[in-house]
């Protein structure tokens, strides 16, 4: 009887049900927009398209395919290019500005998943096609991830990685099942940073290699004309498929778009100047304050516009490589981090214009710095909570402030005695070990103001007796060092966002210690850095994700990994007065694809 019951309670439960499709996907809650929207909130929708912009970059290329290891040091901007716009190639779906992780329909016009998020189904467009008019399919997409993986680079190459099964459903339908090592931002991270790729114009075997021959897409633009290492025009292709989709009211405005390439950030700007560029992104405030004295600024030909976006600040600092012995011991970093005079140099440098970082989401509800751990946080830690400074997990911590004179005794005795900690000592004027060699290291700059840095960074650590020497390498050099590791210490700067997840992997993850051409610049492998990211990427609700960073970032800093240097509020854009923008600021600040030519109006 017992067992006839229990089949009979089991016949009647409700059966699961089956996911329904959505507009969009949020990383946490729901989408803020509803199905039937017309277009995102800060976008013009009545802008007339047509018109050019010219945008220059600092670099080179010398292949069209943005996503094989021989792009990672001569990228083609454009073709895959976020800021710019994805020109060529698109995505499942599209995020947000507006929303912390939020992504709606592009090629797919609707996805399902369930809570767990086990899966993802991308229901595509059935009016998506490539540039040649043949249809996106399912095909495609299983391809795209096949080819990615077989040659092409991080992050793109190990997408499958978190995937069990590829599977078409119906006519359009693609599904994702995932496995263990999926988490639940990774299913966005396949619907928004995911290329799709026209399996029948890629050429599997020469994929890897370069090439200059222009790619059909799905995208707005066609490539016009191409000049290696120069210039790249691209032209709005008049029989875009997604022209009239609710995430692309608004975008794409321009008819041309030319993007130039220079080898020095001061040529740009130059071309800037005489009207060959027609938006500057600026980063120094110095040069934003003093270098816009010509003739088109003061004519009103050129427009500086300042944006405030409602984003944490990032890191930007001086990374030490843990990959040399000289900078495993914890002390060393710390001590090394001390000596650096961060308000001599605002003065003497920066007109007292920045203002220092402490945290790597400083600035937003993500911040440990201000914020005592809570019982949350500390059972988030563990055992790592004995690993971090006192000050940071009470939340009184902060960045000593000098008297800066560039000498400041009490702060370099601190220094000394972090480094004697970690085996150093002066002897004769030198810091050195017990071997007696000296404390000896180089820093490698790519500009001149991060030479400026390095030099008032030498100046300080000399007072102490240890030995810094500077190279200032050309952007190819650079790129080449960077992405194998070859340096002692580099200058870096770490963005942050709203929905930080994924992308730490490649930043400070175990798995991305060696990767060549990943992002982690210290060369970290810390299971504790690993646990906490894993924490963060798993958290269900916004306050065990808000728990999560901010141990994540109380750990980091504990670290030393970075010596912190600065940070502005604003963004800082110049612009030709053709160019004009939309009146609606979205979260994530200035958007250059809604914006457009007003001579076209």
């Amino acid at each position: 009887m017992r067992h006839y019951l229990i089949l009979l309670i089991a016949v009647f439960l409700p059966l699961p049900l089956a996911a329904a499709p959505v507009h969009g996907i949020a990383m946490h809650g729901a989408p803020s927009l509803p199905a039937d929207y017309r277009h995102f909130d800060y976008v013009n929708p009545e802008v007339k398209k047509g018109g050019s912009v010219r945008y220059g970059v600092v670099g080179t290329y010398d292949s069209l395919n943005p996503f094989n290891l021989k792009s990672i040091r001569t990228t083609a901007r454009g073709i895959w290019d976020p800021a710019f716009g994805n020109l060529i190639y698109e995505t499942l779906m599209t995020r947000s500005g507006n929303e912390p992780f939020t992504l709606y329909g592009l090629l797919a016009e609707s996805v399902e998943w369930d809570d767990q998020r086990t899966f993802i189904q991308f229901n595509l467009n059935p009016k998506a096609r490539w540039s040649d008019g043949q249809p996106v399919t399912p095909d495609d997409v299983i391809f795209s991830l096949e080819v990615l993986r077989d040659k092409g680079r991080v992050p793109f190459s190990s997408r499958l990685d978190r995937i069990s099964k590829m599977e078409k459903v119906g006519e359009h339908g693609v599904r994702f099942t995932f496995n263990e090592k999926a988490d639940r931002e990774f299913p966005l991270i396949l619907a928004s940073s995911t290329p799709i790729l026209p399996k029948h114009a890629i050429d599997v075997d020469s994929f890897d290699q370069s090439t200059l021959k222009p790619p059909i897409g799905s995208g707005p633009y066609l490539i016009r004309t191409v000049a290696p290492g120069e210039r790249i025009v691209y032209e709005r292709n008049p029989d875009y498929w997604g022209k009239d989709l609710p995430s692309k009211v608004g975008f794409d405005n321009y008819d041309r778009i030319s993007v130039e390439y220079f080898l020095q950030e001061s040529t740009m700007f130059e071309a800037f100047k005489k009207g060959a560029v027609d938006i500057y992104l600026e980063g120094s405030p110095t040069h934003w304050e003093r270098a816009y004295d010509f003739p088109a600024a003061h004519n009103g030909d050129v427009i500086k516009d300042t944006f405030t976006p409602q984003l944490p600040t990032g890191m930007l600092g001086f990374v030490f490589n843990t990959r040399r012995a000289l900078f495993s011991d914890v002390n060393v970093r710390a001590g090394l981090s001390l000596v650096f005079d961060f308000e001599w140099a605002n003065r003497n440098l920066f007109e007292n214009a920045y203002t220092r970082t402490e945290s790597f989401w400083q600035g937003s509800p993500l911040s440990s710095l201000g914020r005592p751990a809570d019982e949350r946080e500390l059972n988030i830690l563990g055992a790592a909570k004995d690993r971090i400074e006192p000050e940071m997990l009470d939340g009184t911590y902060h960045l000593p402030k000098t008297d800066g004179s560039g000498a400041d005794r009490v702060i370099l005795k601190k220094a000394v005695d972090l480094l004697a900690m970690g085996g150093y000592t002066i002897k004769d004027g030198r810091m050195s070990d017990e071997r007696g060699r000296q404390l000896s290291f180089e820093v490698m700059a790519q500009t001149v103001d991060q030479e400026k840095l390095a030099i008032t960074y030498q100046r300080s650590l000399r007072l102490i007796g240890i030995d810094m020497r500077i190279r200032t390498v050309d952007d190819s050099q650079y790129q080449a060092r960077s992405s194998s590791f070859d340096y002692d210490v580099i200058i870096k700067s770490y963005p942050s966002s709203l929905s930080p997840g994924i992308e730490q992997i490649g930043r400070w993850g175990s798995t991305a210690r060696d990767a060549q051409g990943s992002f982690n610049f210290a060369g970290t492998a810390d299971p504790d850095i690993d646990r906490l990211i894993e924490a963060m990427l798993t958290a269900r609700s916004k306050e065990d994700f808000q728990a999560s960073v901010r141990a994540y970032d109380r750990l980091l800093l504990s670290g030393h990994y970075i010596v912190p240097l600065y940070h502005v509020p604003n963004q800082w854009v110049a612009r030709r007065k053709h160019i004009s923008y939309p009146e609606t600021l979205p979260l994530y600040g200035y958007q250059l694809n809604t914006w457009w030519d007003n001579r076209a109006q």
